[in-house]
């Protein structure tokens, strides 16, 4: 190799981009025609050559060449793609000879006859560029470092194998932004790196000036087994220009960085878990993170064992555990998607030897590691661990205890055998950390867990066991407790059976979550039930139960525990198979839904009262006719609006599940559940439904009694007749009876019209209306009086009494159990 060769390899280390040696522009250009005389000349063949233009046109070229043997100087060159290529000598003016590097190629004429383009440079030049090419080759497609180009709209137009690999970013033109399915974690990460990316780039293309970042890429989180590791990225743009300094695009180049500082990846993981651990309050959840974090950056594979007090959620326990305390596995996970090593399933016990490490754990709250090998003493008593470990190859074995506010709850296992380092103090220290921040997050999981079911518990304990049966109505319904980090909310529903053959249907919901939502429903369902005894219409119902509210809120203001406003809202309706018609009135609640046999789902126009605990606002209720066989739905808010659902959208669906009331009432909730709920509600649901039945006319009996004292004989008598028609004779005595009494006290105390009525449904009841508003009182008649006896002799005979208010009077009743259902 001649000096020119040697100085531009070693120039090219040192010097920026040497330029294209073939540049048109620059370099040495000669046109040679058929006869093989030079044609032209350019100035860069001058300068290369020496020789001036008029001192070369027109003559042989081969009077250029060392030797002047045209087959020799065909012999140097090799054909390419369209001419040929190679090196040649040539005679420069001074008298020396320059080693060129040429290229040749024909130029066609019209005639058909064609002259040759000559281009040539130094070889030297050529090697420098040569140097260049295959550096620039080599980083873009061959070394570790990832680089994309980025256009000035920052889509992205090239990307190489390697920054793919390292970023997930596609190998092709189309912009990272686009890229990625919904709800794909891969997708979700290549559209995260790519935010990052656009953002630094947009910041260059402005500014003009290059940046520098280094970020920590937290793990992608799949399915056990196939979770990738934490990476470091070292990220650099900066602006592509052309000759003229205009800015074509950015590029960015990447570099993975992990490992290269133990220290930093160590914070790095810190880092990592402080985000990854604790995101929930679910136990389960909780413990499978801590497995994500360890596994696979600290331990080729990791066994959570928790003990059993903590996971039956029981009281935390006294001090450290004895070494027979039950451990169950709560969590497990391993860098193979199969799971070798594993022995026991999650949710099973696990049985470790007296003398292994996880029960010297347990007893003394400090880590044990050791090295696994067949002389490991106590792997000798637990043959199946032993075999699993010798033939996976683990080496390492480290048991750190999971300790919280001075309590172990369990006891965390780590392996090594792909990982070829034994677990050191590093390593110790870092797991200790780790777990301790997860013993934190699990101790809170498990203290919520403990009080939620306390809610949990309170609350079912507060809602009715089993639904009353009743003639009037069939009814199911559904409670749905809300995702435990919701919390347990305060909804409730009821039948309740009232007066007449009537039923009311009632759902409810207390604002806010937790024990005192809990507690408040309770109090304001027991109101419902006492105040619906007192057969009150449903818009005098709200407006007292509005006041209860309003003074569970005072109380609550004044306490120093517990939530300083309470509210509810509730929808009660009663329902009359005589009359065939529901009277309904809400109080911030949604209006019921009524599914007609022949008419599409009717949501009536209930007028919306408002919220309980406001106070002093007035109830208004509405009426509507609904005939036999037709289903009528009470539910809460959480049924319509679950999972952000516009509620437009979820009355449709409740519609749509409604559409045929014929089908058996179960089949209808559970088909409500599916289409109108997600897996994991995050407000509490209940709803109830009831299917109307119809009294025929055959079991009711009225009469209108005129208010004179010899009408009382007349309607015994009726009555009588009644009773034997429907087969009761045998209540005769005791219904003639009540008959009197109840029709005597309307014909003295009260005014007409006088009304009276015979039911016949589970129960036989009698009903005497009046034009009065005066309500008769049982007390207890002295001795020496004539009277008062009537209405104590009435409720020694009947099963219950009472009296209810209409808009025109009042009306007392008693019922009787039919005879042989006693």
């Amino acid at each position: 190799m001649d000096e020119g060769d040697g100085m531009g390899v070693s120039g090219a280390a040192s010097r920026a981009d040497p330029g294209d040696p073939f540049d048109i522009t620059t370099t040495a250009v000669a046109i040679i025609d058929a006869e093989g005389l030079v044609v032209h000349w350019s100035r860069g063949a001058q300068n290369l050559l020496g020789h001036r233009a008029d001192d070369v046109l027109g003559r042989p070229v081969g009077s250029l060449w060392v030797g002047r043997d045209p087959a020799a100087l065909a012999s140097r060159l090799r054909r390419i793609d369209r001419g040929w290529d190679g090196v040649v000598s040539v005679r420069h003016r001074a008298g020396h000879t320059i080693r060129l590097a040429v290229r040749v190629c024909p130029l066609f004429g019209a005639d058909g006859g064609h002259d040759w383009l000559v281009v040539a440079c130094d070889v030297a030049a050529r090697r420098r560029r040569e140097v260049y090419d295959g550096v620039a080759r080599g980083l873009l497609r061959e070394s570790p470092i990832g680089i994309a180009v980025l256009d000035t709209q920052l889509r992205c137009r090239w990307v190489n194998s390697e920054l793919t690999a390292l970023e997930g970013l596609p190998a092709a033109t189309v912009p990272p932004a686009e890229d990625g399915a919904d709800g794909d974690a891969a997708g979700a990460e290549v559209r995260r790196t790519a935010s990052v990316v656009s953002r630094h780039a947009r910041q260059v293309l402005i500014s003009g000036q290059s940046q520098v970042t280094l970020e920590h890429v937290p793990p992608r989180h799949g399915a056990p087994g196939r979770r990738s590791r934490g990476h470091s990225r070292l990220r650099s743009f900066f602006p592509l220009r052309d000759g003229a300094g205009r800015t074509l695009g950015i590029c960015y180049a990447v570099l993975d960085v992990t490992g290269q500082d133990p220290a930093r990846e160590r914070l790095a993981l810190l880092n990592a878990a402080s985000e990854h651990i604790g995101t929930t309050l679910d136990l389960d959840r909780t413990v499978q993170e801590l497995a994500e974090v360890l596994v696979p950056q600290v331990a080729d594979f990791v066994a959570i064992d928790l003990l059993d007090a903590v996971q039956v959620m029981k009281a935390r326990p006294a001090g450290a555990p004895h070494g027979g305390a039950t451990l169950r596995r709560a969590a497990h996970l391993s860098i193979q998607e199969d799971q070798p090593e594993v022995i026991v399933g999650v949710g099973e016990p696990t049985r470790y030897p007296a003398r292994s490490p996880q029960r010297r754990c347990l007893a003394t709250g400090r880590p044990h590691g050791e090295p696994v090998g067949p002389s490991t003493p106590w792997l000798a008593s637990d043959p199946q661990r032993w075999q699993k470990m010798i033939k996976l190859g683990v080496h390492s074995h480290l048991v750190v205890p999971l300790r919280a506010r001075g309590i172990t709850m369990g006891v965390v296992t780590l392996l090594r055998w792909k990982n070829p380092d034994p677990f050191d103090d590093d390593d110790l220290l870092l797991v200790e950390e780790l777990v301790a921040r997860a013993a934190v997050c699990v101790d809170n999981a498990r203290r919520f867990d403990r009080e939620h079911q306390a809610a949990l518990t309170l609350q079912t304990s507060l809602l009715p066991p089993r639904l009353p049966q009743h003639s009037a109505v069939e009814v199911a319904h559904r409670y749905l407790p809300a995702d435990a980090e919701a919390g347990v909310g305060g909804d409730w529903f009821d039948v309740i059976p009232l007066s007449g053959a009537r039923v009311a249907l009632v759902v409810g919901d207390v604002v806010g979550h937790g024990l005192h939502a809990a507690a408040s429903m309770g109090r304001v369902r027991a109101a419902v039930q006492t105040l619906a005894d007192l057969d009150l219409p449903p818009d005098e119902l709200l407006a007292h139960v509005d006041d209860l509210v309003v003074r569970l809120s005072d109380e609550a203001e004044a306490s120093a525990e517990g939530p300083t406003v309470v509210g509810a809202t509730c929808v009660y309706a009663v329902y009359d198979p005589i009359a065939r018609k529901i009277v309904v009135a809400r109080a911030g609640h949604p209006s019921p839904a009524i599914a007609h046999l022949t008419e599409p789902v009717e949501f009536p126009d209930v007028p919306a009262g408002p919220p309980l605990g406001l106070g002093g606002l007035p109830f208004e209720s509405a009426e509507i006719a609904v005939e036999e066989g037709s289903v009528i739905a009470l539910y809460t808010d959480g049924l319509i609006e679950a999972s952000d659902r516009d509620v437009d959208v979820g009355m449709e669906r409740l519609c749509f599940t409604l559409a045929h009331p014929d089908r058996p009432l179960e089949e209808i909730c559970d088909i409500m559940v599916r289409t109108l709920l997600p897996d994991r509600p995050r407000d509490d649901v209940a709803f109830l439904i009831a299917r109307t039945h119809v009294l025929s006319s055959d079991r009711v009996a009225s009469w209108e009694v005129p208010a004179d004292p010899s009408a009382v004989h007349v309607a015994r008598d009726d009555v009588n007749e009644q009773l034997s028609r429907w087969g009761l004779d045998e209540a005769a005595f005791t219904t003639e009876l009540i008959v009197s009494e109840l029709l005597t006290n309307a014909i003295r105390h009260a005014c007409g019209p006088i009304h009276l009525r015979l039911i016949l449904e589970t129960a036989l009841i009698c009903e005497v209306s009046d034009a009065s508003n005066t309500s008769p009182r049982l007390r207890r008649a002295l001795g020496t009086d004539e009277g008062g006896r009537g209405l104590f002799l009435v409720a020694q005979v009947a099963q219950r009494w009472g009296t209810r208010y209409t808009s025109s009077g009042k009306t007392i009743w008693a019922e009787q159990q039919l005879p042989g259902r006693a």
